[in-house]
């Protein structure tokens, strides 16, 4: 069954063409008022289409804000004998693709109760781009609205602190190529009377090959595989807009000799709705009904690794989420709290649910960059930047 934004995508390639799988994605999720996540403010959860750990209760925050307040603790000059140096004049905590802000509030909540210096020096900046996200997040938010600086569609021009993303990159819209004998063929939508189609054209920018070659994918012919060059930009941005601190990306993703291997030949862009991912036998599900379900692809860790390095970051280290929450001391509160009560054994779960292998734990990355600091090694990467 069509939906109300396939007739005006029909509409838009009969008028300028086909559009690239990145074009069309991007109008799926984004459109201003027919994109799915323009729609709603808030699409994960258990009424929804996919869970997130946030999904899962604060904890996934609380054990963030540990981290968030040791950041700023460097920044601010604390050395690990705990002499310590000049305040900043300000600690930014920057959440890009931040929905109804959830997350945030979760982060503060645990920074005001163990964390209050830190709680006192941030300055909260929300990057969202639904309206609607946007519009919930002063009520989300409410208790700390003293804290609460912006909430914008863009990243804020000079960041001093953090700037973080989770499961961010991986909603942003790739570019979907294609190996062929010939070289190498890029997958666009085009319009066949009433229905929205997939053809093979000649790549829509040079760009593409130009990022293959630079991670080292050696494509053999009929793979496939998502380039997203828009994740690329985002972290090229974010880096060159970090003055001085952390970025921190949270996300699916593969090493490029891991993503561009047979192991993924058929590309990893898929849909989710009601938790499952689609397949259809009349086509690619992410093709079908758009701005009506969720899209999304693996993100390329070697890519973001290059981006964050032209733009004056270093990589201190990517670790699965597992390893990287129990740096955090998830394993210490599992330990600690041995009570039966349904809100302990719910709490005992989502911690499980976090670190589990195979699923949130393994599957989900951490990448740690810094900028212009120095400083004693951080928790999160304390397991040596493990991953499964």
């Amino acid at each position: 069954m069509p939906s109300p934004l396939t007739p005006l995508l029909l509409q838009r390639i009969r008028d300028t063409g086909p559009l690239t799988v990145a074009e069309f994605v991007d109008a799926a999720l984004y459109h201003e008022t027919l994109g799915y996540y323009a729609r709603a403010g808030q699409r994960s959860g258990r009424e929804g289409d996919f869970f997130t750990s946030v999904d899962l209760g604060p904890l996934f925050g609380e054990l963030l804000a540990i981290q968030f307040a040791e950041m700023r603790e460097t920044l601010s000059g604390v050395a690990a004998s705990g002499r310590p140096g000049p305040d900043p004049t300000r600690f930014d905590l920057v959440e890009a693709g931040a929905g109804n802000g959830r997350l945030a509030r979760d982060v503060l909540d645990a920074a005001e109760r163990h964390h209050p210096e830190c709680y006192r020096a941030v300055r909260l900046h929300l990057v969202e781009r639904s309206p609607q996200a946007r519009a919930a997040q002063e009520t989300v938010l409410k208790r700390h609205a003293s804290v609460f600086a912006s909430s914008t569609a863009a990243l804020p021009e000079s960041v001093t602190g953090v700037i973080y993303a989770n499961e961010l990159l991986d909603a942003l819209p790739p570019h979907l190529v294609v190996m062929r004998e010939q070289g190498l063929h890029e997958v666009h939508v085009d319009a066949e009377g009433g229905r929205l189609v997939t053809r093979e054209r000649p790549p829509s920018s040079p760009r593409l090959a130009d990022y293959l070659g630079a991670v080292g994918a050696r494509l053999e012919p009929g793979w496939f595989a998502e380039v997203n060059l828009g994740a690329a930009d985002w972290v090229r941005r974010a880096g060159r807009r970090l003055a001085r601190g952390f970025l921190v990306v949270i996300d699916y993703g593969h090493d490029a000799a891991t993503l561009y291997s047979a192991s993924h030949a058929t590309g990893t862009l898929t849909t989710y709705r009601g938790h499952a991912a689609e397949r259809r036998e009349e086509g690619p599900g992410w093709l079908m009904e758009p701005g009506e379900r969720d899209i999304t692809s693996h993100v390329d860790l070697t890519g973001i690794a290059l981006a964050g390095r032209d733009a004056g970051l270093r990589l201190l280290g990517v670790a699965d989420q597992a390893h990287f929450l129990l740096g955090l001391g998830l394993a210490e509160r599992l330990a600690g709290d041995d009570s039966v009560s349904p809100h302990a054994l719910a709490r005992r779960l989502a911690l499980k649910t976090l670190v589990m292998p195979g699923g949130l734990g393994s599957t989900l990355k951490v990448m740690v960059f810094a900028k212009s600091v120095d400083g004693r090694p951080l928790r999160g990467l304390s397991f040596g930047g493990r991953v499964t």
